[in-house]
This record gives structure tokens, C-alpha cells and sequence, in this order.
């Protein structure tokens, strides 16, 4: 039967090898961590008849189904399609892209987190690159996907601005701040901006709406989690809107695909290739 298997093209389709011969554990898509009732529905009644009764929960919000033999895959695509199921990937290309709620869900929210990951998943998802690329998108500071851990992470933030004719001076945002960005002067805040993270505490907390806020994109570079660990880092400001968040993105997969070696994760081509390089790549996107 080995000789029989594509195991790189089943692979490229979900299709892991499993150690047991002529069976594959199946990686599904699934776009911010969600599903619907009729994706879970479909799931569950593949896995019942083709898998062994159960699902697998990865690490990165996917839903594998493990024990799927060689002989039932064409079923089993055309059953998940039925469902709205898609077959995820694996290999050296662009990943799942994982969500938390964000904004739409989340009180600590910042932005849409869920929307961006599926924007980002209809962009980029399945691009073939010379290894694995992953996406992480997080609603605020929170940071309960740890972007940083993502070759490209965005973290929502607000960027803020004090009205002090609405203010009360009731100091609720200057407990609210955990970087000590807030103080109380003659009666009004005030805001050292070097210590400013862009949370959004402040505005989540006033009672007035004494702080006016437009949300934005926190973005990171590089992050590495698995044999070698790297935290992502934020190269440029934060980031107010979509067209120069994407045309960012677009710059650092870029650099990847068009500078690593096959095999090499991002963070390692940013450094044999030169951070200078890099930074020079991701500030010219960002600056248009």
C-alpha cells in the first residue's frame, strides 16, 4: 500500500500519516476557532463513521479526526463538504489562522478579531511557501491567543486621546491603567505617552466617555514556539487601518518566501538575511 500513497499530496490536504499503517489523521479548517452547529454536526458523524468516535482539539484551535484509512478519504471530503467542512493544511505553507472573540463577543475587545482572522485566512490561507507560516489574531492586551508567538501576530489596541472638558477627575482610568501611563494634575489626567501600551483601559473604564479612541493593530514579527523559542516583535507603530495592516503582511511574507531556504521558519531567514534588511522591508510597506 506505501507505494500506492501520495503521502505529500495528503498531506498538502489535511491528510497526516498516522504510525499505524494506511491511516491518516484528517486536520480540518477552521478559521478563528469557530464552527457552526452544522460544521460540529458533520464532524461528529464523520468521525463516527469513518474515525473512531472522536475528535482530536489541537493546539491551535483545529479539529482533527484521527483514524481515517486511505480507502475512505474520497467519502470522506465529499461528506464534509456536504456540511461546510473544509479540509485544512499541513506542510510548508500558510496555516490556520487562530482568533480569540474580540470586540464582537469580548468586553475587553478592541477589534474584530474573528473578522480579521477570516480576511486573513481568505488572503493568505494555504499559500505555498518554503516552510510553515501562522497566523494569531488577539483583541486587546489581554492577549489571550499570544500573537507574539506567530510567525505574524496582530493584537488589537486603541489609540487614545483625552478630552478634558468631559472629565470628572474621578481617577477610575488612572486605576484602571496597569503601565502607570496616568496621572492626576491640577485636577486633570495626564498622559505620559512613553508609557502607553495602547490597551484601552482607560476608555473601557471612564464613566464620561472622557477619552476619545480609534482602534488600531499591534503587529509582530517572527515569533517562534516550538524546539527554539523567539517572542515576535512589534517593528512599527501601531497600525490605524486595514490597507497598511495588509500591505505590512504582505511585505513580511514576501520577504519569507522570497528570502528563506526551504525548511527555514521565518524567524531564522530574518536573522541570516539581516533584521536591518528586514526592518527596512517592513517600514517601507508601512510608510506606503
Amino acid at each position: 500500500m506505501a507505494e500506492q500513497i501520495d503521502y505529500s499530496s495528503l498531506k498538502k490536504g489535511g491528510f497526516m500519516r498516522q504510525k499505524q499503517k494506511g491511516y491518516f489523521s484528517l486536520r480540518l479548517a477552521v478559521v478563528g476557532g469557530n464552527l457552526t452547529a452544522e460544521n460540529i454536526k458533520t464532524i461528529a458523524e464523520v468521525a463516527e463513521k469513518y474515525g473512531h468516535g472522536y475528535v482530536h482539539m489541537t493546539s491551535r484551535q483545529g479539529v482533527e479526526i484521527p483514524f481515517i484509512n486511505f480507502n475512505d478519504i474520497e467519502e470522506v471530503r465529499a461528506k464534509l463538504a456536504e456540511g461546510g467542512v473544509r479540509p485544512g493544511v499541513c506542510g510548508p505553507r500558510v496555516r490556520t489562522v487562530t482568533a480569540c472573540q474580540g470586540s464582537e463577543i469580548c468586553p475587553s475587545g478592541c477589534i474584530d478579531s474573528y473578522g480579521l482572522a477570516k480576511e486573513f485566512d481568505e488572503r493568505y490561507f494555504g499559500r505555498e511557501l518554503p516552510h510553515k507560516f501562522k497566523f494569531g489574531v488577539t483583541g486587546c492586551m489581554n492577549n489571550c491567543l499570544k500573537s507574539e508567538e506567530n510567525d505574524l501576530g496582530v493584537k488589537g489596541g486603541y489609540v487614545i486621546e483625552y478630552k478634558p472638558d468631559a472629565c470628572i477627575s474621578c481617577g477610575v482610568c488612572i486605576k484602571a491603567c496597569r503601565e502607570g501611563a496616568l496621572s492626576l494634575v491640577d485636577g486633570k489626567v495626564v498622559l505620559d505617552a512613553s508609557k502607553c501600551n495602547n490597551c484601552g483601559r482607560c476608555v473601557k473604564s471612564c464613566p464620561t466617555d472622557a477619552w476619545d479612541h480609534e482602534p488600531g493593530y499591534i503587529v509582530s514579527f517572527g515569533g517562534l514556539f516550538g524546539n527554539q523559542i523567539y517572542k515576535g516583535e512589534q517593528i512599527v507603530p501601531i497600525i490605524k487601518d486595514k490597507e497598511t495592516l495588509f500591505r505590512v503582511a504582505d511585505a513580511a511574507i514576501d520577504f519569507f518566501d522570497r528570502n528563506a531556504n526551504p525548511g527555514e521558519r521565518f524567524r531564522k531567514t530574518i536573522q541570516r538575511v539581516g533584521e536591518e534588511e528586514f526592518r527596512r522591508a517592513i517600514q517601507k510597506a508601512y510608510e506606503g
